[in-house]
């Protein structure tokens, strides 16, 4: 049973120089943060992918700010047609006290298409983050055979990145090159490939759970698939993934593959963030299941835990549809859960310290279903509007405040499924809601004097995707 209140969690070392200083405990955090004042989110261009670059966008998000809900600084990248995504830090709080690595000092920012890895540098100056370092595809496609980055996480020693595939010399998407590969925490230069052994069909998210020495993997699909919006008859041709990976962490080496079944596609992976335990969390995306997973007498198990049925609907590409959970996020006390559901539209918020999970909030953010329309929970409303702006797309990456009580959400998953099910996204671009969250008996409301809306960008529509404070969030910081 998830969900934690005595603190368990024992500092991962003695710091001492006050710039590498972080919370020793998810509890800490989550008890002793300040409230957070800026976000950093990609922005990716969808409309004009030849001509106009990617941003890391600087969003203030302190309400007593005269520049509240406005983007405040544009770092654009050196190249077009990045397609931006994830980012992770150069360290967090499994590395505070190392030498030359302060925490939260350099986000780690891919480019899925491109394959370069940025190093952004949002120390020297939060509100205007600047380049510390780049590491361009080619090089990684040469020296390790990868490309199409995907999740970066700072270990210990050293920071490791999933890789979802490989080109061929001619440039064609393969999955084949899968896998991780590091970096050096101080000098930032690629490293080695990080797992040994037995290659792995594909990938996509990982974390890591170093007290149990296991780390757990993901897999979205084939890269010539997915980079190109998507085709259900590729899930039946096995061209999508159904497996979650289980790793040795110390050995890294696969110890066991965990089939979720045909269809599952498993994406965003997380621990519990209590760092003693062997349990956590896969999002299904097109099964639309969380699944939990677990050690249980030293075999790593799977078993649903929450699923989503799909809804009838006419005039769509499937008869039923499915709600298709992108992304999740786990409070730091282990109590709640929250997924987004980016057809269907919905947030969900989850009591996941009851056995079945409960759902005690849920809150609508688009989608592509027609008002009235429902088969468990709340009907889909009328479309959302924001300060007078209708929100495109649908619920997809979240981002939980350290205190637990405001979740970020923005509105687009990946440019060419983005072109696919939501086109006006393309004129109107992407937004960035928060809603306020019941900490005390559950619930989701939007909160309606906030709205980043990047359809309005100085140089036309872009979409926006996962989020990051500075000082660390629920989805970054690993115990």
């Amino acid at each position: 049973m998830a969900g934690y209140k005595e603190e368990t969690a024992k500092p991962c070392c003695e710091c001492k120089a006050e710039d590498t200083c972080t919370f020793a405990s998810p509890l800490e955090a989550m008890k002793g943060a300040a409230k957070e004042k800026l976000m950093y989110i990609p922005a990716v261009n969808i409309e004009d992918t030849k001509t106009k670059p990617d941003y890391m966008a600087t969003v203030d998000v302190d309400p007593e700010s005269p520049s509240y809900c406005q983007v405040i600084h544009r770092l654009y990248m050196p190249v077009v047609g990045d397609e931006l995504h994830h980012v992770g830090w150069n360290a967090c709080a499994s590395c505070v006290g190392q030498k030359g690595r302060p925490t939260h000092a350099y986000l780690v920012s891919p480019g899925v298409i491109s394959g370069n890895i940025y190093f952004i540098d949002v120390k020297s100056d939060p509100k205007v983050p600047k380049f510390h370092k780049v590491i361009e595809g080619k090089d990684l496609l040469e020296k390790f055979g990868v490309a199409f980055p995907h999740t970066a996480h700072c270990a210990p020693e050293e920071i490791i990145m999933s890789f979802m595939g490989g080109k061929t010399k001619e440039g064609k998407y393969i999955p084949g090159g899968a896998g991780f590969v590091t970096f050096d925490p101080v000098t930032l230069e690629m490293k080695r490939r990080w797992e040994v052994g037995k290659q792995i069909d594909f990938n996509y998210d990982f974390w890591y759970q170093p007290r149990r020495n296991v780390m757990v993997s993901s897999e979205w699909g084939d890269p010539e698939c997915f980079t190109n919006g998507f085709n259900p008859a590729h899930v039946a041709d096995g061209r999508y993934g159904r497996k979650l990976y289980v790793w040795n962490w110390t050995e890294r080496t696969l110890i066991k593959e965990l089939d979720l079944g045909v269809g599952a596609i498993p994406l965003e992976v997380r621990f519990l963030h209590n760092p003693d335990k062997a349990e956590g969390y896969v999002g299904n995306a097109l099964s639309s299941e969380m699944v939990r997973f677990v050690e249980r007498e030293g075999d790593w198990v799977s078993e649903i835990a929450i699923k989503v049925e799909p809804i009838e609907v006419e005039g769509w590409a499937l008869p039923a549809m499915p709600s298709l959970i992108t992304d999740f996020c786990i409070s730091l006390d282990d109590k709640y859960l929250y997924f987004s559901n980016w057809l269907h539209g919905d947030v969900r918020q989850y009591d996941i310290s009851v056995e079945p999970p409960r759902m005690v909030g849920q809150c609508f953010v688009g989608g592509s279903l027609k008002p009235g329309e429902a088969k468990d929970g709340q009907p889909q409303p009328e479309a959302l509007k924001v300060k007078g702006v209708e929100i495109q797309g649908g619920a997809q990456m979240v981002q939980l405040s350290l205190d637990g009580k405001r979740l970020y959400v923005s509105t687009s998953l990946f440019s060419s499924w983005d072109r696919q099910f939501y086109p006006d996204m393309l004129k109107r671009g992407a937004q960035l809601l928060q809603l306020d969250v019941d900490t005390e008996k559950g619930g989701l409301t939007v909160n309606p004097e906030f709205l980043v809306d990047f359809g309005q960008e100085p140089d036309g529509p872009v979409s926006c995707h996962e989020m990051r404070f500075p000082g660390g969030d629920s989805t970054s910081d690993i115990w």
